[in-house]
């Protein structure tokens, strides 16, 4: 019995054997080829950022890993001068502090990869980054291991992998040579500002000439002398038509010059006493052309007029727009071509698309025979596309559920501004009317009515509103005219206005200082420095700007001379193009340069800010404390330091009064920065508000004045009494009880979300419980 047991088991043990042998005979053995493929390295592909990473992998596959970069890896040290005047200007290049785990995870990386490509931005920075992680994962920089493409789609990754090219060192060249000009001017002439006026200030080569530009500007408006003007309007109507406007023109054949009330009067005396006969008219017609497409000045400046965003705010977000926003399903996709370019030039699979979808979409008449070219400036180098759309058929209602308010503003400003430039002009029929009133005066009526919408259709153009129609009644040669009313208007020639966000980069662009990457970075940083600070999205020189400019104008004109710092910018633009040595322009700049700062050090004495004293007395020693400018701004002081180290914060006085307490509103600032007013008496009296107090009253009730200002730019004066005369029908009423409306709804959404939390069961008390209960 135990033997035959002992023989079953046997041969049933055999039986599984047999099987499984068989069924790893069936089993088909991989071939060499197969082997290979699956122990085969990935392609390690660099990027600068992880949003970029994250849609480039999607578009390649899982034959490459894509790792960012997380900008610049390797600069010259902060501690030190970093550049080696007596050899060439041999730069000494250090790995930025902070990144060295990066570095040991993309040398890693690197290790393991079978090809290396450096995707780094599509700009002379983008070469240098790409340069320098050829150094760090010791590449040969002269072999193809640099990708470039200029929009984050499918069809463009694919095919910059395609062509691999070598890293530009000319490009790389001229990323050097800006960097160790900035570098020589803020390391040498900064010590000097630190030692004749006070420590923390910083000179540099772009940032120097733009206070200055700023300065001059407020020296015109301060030194600008206003003078009185009349101009004189009239109604006028043909029998029973409806009125029209007109104004005089022209008075004996001259232009009018009318100084003062009386004379506007008298002549307008004059005027109602004659007979006014249409003299002639002329009809014509005028086309409205579209604008071209964005570059990056042009953006900036667009997206501060209408929508209020600073340059800062525009590139910061232009970059997410360009990287990639995930759209649902569809996953990360590059919504805008790359944002930092100075060309106007559109690649011809664009256009088609572009035209195709016009056609489709508005019909022929809105399609020129011909695509619409546009000119570069004179010193673009022309090296991308302009910004543009990476799909025309992505609208912004099609990507609006995916993009943030900003997002959106944006990409539909882009998208507008794009689709117009490439549609026909906008026409319109104006008609010119010449009225006489008696044989000395000639007075002019204009009109215009739009004949055909054009690219208007998509784009209202560079003007914030579209233009409206003027229709002027039928009128022919020889009518006899009626006065309605005549309207002398009296007015005041005005300074140049200060410059904004939006002109002062159409200035710098303007005047070739810097280039569109270096708007954004250059306007922050002379605003965090003090030397200017930005009052209703103007510019105004600080006390520290005029002292800083001045002492730079006196003994370093060429660093404030925009000649100057525009031409050192084309030399910059030489050395990318081969055509020049960048150590030739270092050496040009430093050795004038070197011999003017010793000559600067010993010829100026120390330079004593004006101190501006409060009429705040010092606690503890009952001496006035004086106003001084710190790193973050002003702040009070007591003149008897060292003796007496007594500080406070200050707030600048509007001069208005609460209107909960009657004590004074100050100005105050939140910890990122942006201005809000309050009470002095904080915090017995908590009365805030963001709009800006009025140091006078209202003239009708006697109450508190404020201006809200809106994101576009545009600001409005109001009573803050609702009851007051001045507030019926006051465009103000809407946009406050919108304001209401949504803080409202933001303390429903706050209180709903404590009582949800609180309805929670707290779960991490109840395991807690659970635990001491089985204890037990």
């Amino acid at each position: 019995m135990a033997t035959a047991l002992k023989d079953k088991t046997a041969s049933s043990k055999a039986a599984v054997t047999k099987k499984r042998a068989s069924a790893k005979a069936a089993k088909p053995k991989p071939d060499a080829k197969s082997r290979t493929k699956k122990n085969d390295k990935r392609t390690l592909v660099v990027v600068e950022s992880p949003a970029k990473a994250k849609t480039i992998e999607k578009y390649l596959g899982r034959n490459y890993v894509v790792r960012a970069s997380m900008g610049h890896l390797r600069d010259l040290p902060k501690s030190q001068f970093g550049i080696d005047v007596e050899h060439d200007f041999e730069p000494k290049y250090i790995n930025i502090r902070g990144k060295g785990p990066l570095i040991k995870e993309l040398k890693k990386e690197a290790k393991n990869a079978a090809k290396i490509y450096l995707a780094s931005d599509p700009d002379r920075e983008g070469e240098a980054i790409a340069w320098h992680l050829a150094h760090i994962l010791d590449i040969d920089d002269k072999k193809e291991c640099r990708i470039i493409f200029n929009e984050i789609t499918k069809p463009a990754i694919e095919e910059a992998v395609k062509s691999p090219q070598p890293i530009n060192i000319d490009r790389v060249d001229a990323q050097q040579a800006r960097r160790m000009l900035d570098r020589i001017v803020g390391y040498k002439l900064s010590p000097l500002l630190w030692r004749k006026i006070r420590k923390g200030l910083s000179a540099g080569r772009v940032q120097s000439v733009t206070v200055k530009l700023i300065c001059d500007r407020e020296k015109e408006i301060e030194g600008f002398v206003s003078e009185e003007y009349w101009t004189i309007g009239l109604k006028l109507r043909k029998k029973r038509s409806k009125l029209f406007a007109a104004e005089l023109s022209t008075v004996n054949g001259k232009k009018p010059s009318i100084g003062n009330e009386k004379d506007a009067n008298a002549i307008a005396k004059d005027i109602e006493r004659q007979t006014l006969k249409v003299a002639s008219i002329r009809r014509s017609e005028r086309k409205r052309k579209p604008a071209p497409p964005f570059n990056t000045s042009s953006m900036q400046q667009d997206a501060a007029r209408k929508l209020g965003f600073t340059s800062r705010r525009t590139m910061a977000i232009a970059q997410n727009l360009y990287e990639g926003i995930s759209l649902g399903k569809e996953g990360p996709v590059g919504l805008i071509t790359y944002m930092r370019t100075d060309s106007t030039r559109i690649s011809g699979m664009a256009l088609d698309e572009t035209r195709a979808f016009l056609k489709d979409k508005f019909g022929s008449s809105y399609v020129p025979s011909k695509p619409n070219v546009y000119a570069a400036g004179k010193n673009a180098q022309d090296a991308h596309e302009a910004i543009r759309p990476t799909d025309v058929k992505r609208t912004p209602d099609s990507v609006k559920e995916f993009l943030s308010p900003e997002q959106m503003k944006l990409y539909t400003l882009i998208w507008q501004r794009f689709v117009a430039s490439q549609m026909t002009p906008a026409v319109y029929d104006t008609v010119s009317v010449s009225i006489e009133a008696g044989k000395k005066y000639q007075l002019r009526a204009s009109g215009s009515e739009m004949k055909f919408a054009g690219f208007t259709a998509v784009y209202a153009g560079i003007e914030s509103k579209k233009e409206k129609d003027v229709v002027l009644p039928a009128l022919s040669e020889g009518d006899l005219l009626d006065i309605s009313a005549i309207l002398p208007e009296q007015h005041f020639t005005e300074p140049p206005p200060r410059y904004n966000e939006a002109s002062l980069v159409k200035t710098l662009e303007e005047k070739e200082i810097g280039r569109p990457s270096t708007y954004a970075p250059i306007i922050e940083t002379i605003i965090a420095r003090g030397y200017v600070k930005r009052v209703e999205k103007q510019f105004r020189p600080t006390e520290l700007g005029f002292v800083v400019v001045e002492m730079l104008e006196k003994y370093f004109k060429d660093i404030v001379d925009v000649g100057f710092t525009a031409n050192l910018e084309n030399e910059l633009d030489e050395i990318a193009d081969g055509k020049m040595n960048k150590n030739e322009l270092l050496r040009e700049f430093y050795m004038p340069f070197e011999k003017t700062l010793e000559a600067a050090d010993e010829a100026i004495g120390h330079v004593e800010m004006p101190v501006e004293v409060s009429d705040v007395k010092c606690e503890l020693c009952g001496r006035m404390m004086v106003i001084k400018q710190g790193r973050y701004g002003k702040f009070l002081a007591c003149p008897g330091f060292p003796e007496c180290r007594n500080t406070k914060p200050f707030f600048r006085d509007t001069g208005a009064k609460c209107p909960q307490c009657g004590g004074s509103i100050v100005e105050r600032h939140t910890r990122r920065g942006l201005t809000f007013y309050g009470c002095n008496n904080y915090p017995e009296c908590d009365f805030v508000t963001w709009d800006t107090p009025q140091e006078k009253p209202c003239d009708k009730c006697g109450s508190l004045m404020m201006k809200h200002h809106f994101k576009n730019g545009r600001a409005l004066l109001y009573c803050t009494n609702d009851k007051c005369e001045t507030r019926v029908n006051h465009p103000i009423n809407k946009e406050l009880a919108r304001i209401k409306e949504k803080a409202e709804k933001a303390k429903a959404d706050k209180e709903k979300k404590a009582a949800a939390d609180k309805s929670v069961p707290d779960v991490k008390a109840a395991k807690a419980a659970s635990k001491s209960k089985k204890k037990v």
